[in-house]
């Protein structure tokens, strides 16, 4: 029955004419399809037996307005009945998904999961999650470092409740010059086009969207002159840059220009990219951030040379032209706290079961040892 909810709402998705104008929307809608539900459940080919925690609450970020309904889908597939709590911010995505699922939910087919189902919105009211506090099995808990501190103060949780935190988190784009330089024409149209979904679609306000941008190998001044410009058509083609937002990320290359040291060079396309590039990257580096289409960019011949800046802030590294394995030992090596995910550029915000170094549907259900 589950895997059937939610192939019809990827179908009802789909085919609603108010989600054509929301990639995010069309994006959730292919991931819960049921061809690649199918796919995931592949990684969970084990002969324990699992049930759910029992209720799970989710309190979803206010910035990021699809990841209500990924966490939703998250407390499904683990087997647990869900209270959502989305953003309070009036997101279009949330009204639209919420439809889809209203719809389905007329169906006597899903009355059980819909008995299990409820999405709730209010105003931050520590009164408020402190009650549904109390009465859940698990809390996700999705945003920035001091939401997540205020809500642990909260006392009224069972003894056996799990919470499972995604904090703030940084991540970064490593990328092989010579190979930029190698791709025809198309190739380089489809790489801005994967950078542009990483980055633009969600204003570099998702963890997963790169700041940073390390380029490696020779001719990389050349590389950079392909890349930038090919990424500077791809948003002027997609992009639309509220004058507020233009006004932001000059406030923020003022504000670099004054406070950041070990800046060798700015560069601009446009309004639509601002690239700082580093002489040094600092310990404190995650503590810069671009919005907008503001990036931060390195030169290095040797990856190494950067694994004193990771840390646990660090969640995702995309790359271009580098062996995945070489960036795995790069982890693996050095022993790095950070990076949890390893992905091809145009894959940063792809959502899966596991996230965050969390395997979110086995920490959301327990074992039934039998012996």
């Amino acid at each position: 029955m589950l895997n059937d909810f939610l192939n019809d709402l990827s179908v009802e998705l789909r085919s609603r004419d108010d989600s054509s104008a929301y990639p995010d929307v069309i994006a959730f809608a292919f991931w819960c399809r049921k061809a690649n539900i199918a796919k995931l459940k592949t990684g969970f080919n084990n002969i324990e037996t699992r049930l759910g925690l029992g209720m799970i609450f989710h309190i979803t970020p206010s910035n990021v307005p699809v990841n209500f309904a990924f966490s939703f889908v998250f407390g499904l597939l683990s087997g647990n009945a869900n209270i959502v709590r989305v953003p309070s911010n009036p997101f279009p995505q949330i009204d639209i998904i919420c439809s889809a699922i209203r719809q389905l939910f007329l169906s006597d087919k899903y009355k059980e999961i819909k008995a299990m189902t409820s999405f709730i919105r209010y105003e931050q009211n520590d009164e408020i999650t402190g009650m549904y506090s109390l009465k859940c099995n698990a809390r996700i808990i999705w945003g920035g470092d001091v939401t997540i501190r205020n809500i642990r103060k909260i006392a009224s949780v069972p003894e056996r409740c799990v919470d499972i935190a995604f904090s703030d988190r940084y991540s970064l784009c490593v990328i092989d010059a010579p190979s930029v330089i190698k791709l025809d024409e198309t190739g380089l149209i489809s790489l801005s086009e994967r950078f542009y979904n990483d980055t633009y679609l969600m204003d570099q306000n998702a963890c997963s969207s790169p700041h940073l941008i390390v380029w490696q190998g020779k001719e990389k001044e050349e590389a950079k002159e392909r890349f930038w410009t090919a990424v500077y058509h791809t948003v002027g083609e997609k992009y639309q840059l509220a004058a507020v937002s233009a006004v932001e990320k000059y406030t923020l290359l003022c504000q670099n220009a004054i406070e950041l040291n070990h800046i060798s060079s700015f560069k601009k396309h446009g309004n639509y990219v601002y690239r700082i590039e580093l002489d040094k990257v600092l310990d404190n580096t995650d503590s810069i951030r671009g919005k907008f289409g503001y990036f931060y960019e390195y030169d290095t011949d040797d990856i190494n040379s950067i694994a004193h800046i990771i840390n646990t802030k660090y969640q995702t590294l995309t790359y271009f032209g580098v062996d995945k394995s070489e960036l795995l030992g790069f982890v693996v090596k050095n022993r790095l706290t950070g990076i949890d995910r390893i992905v091809p550029i145009g894959k940063a915000l792809d959502m899966d079961v596991v996230w965050d170094g969390y395997d979110i549907v086995r920490s959301l259900s327990r074992i039934i040892e039998v012996k």
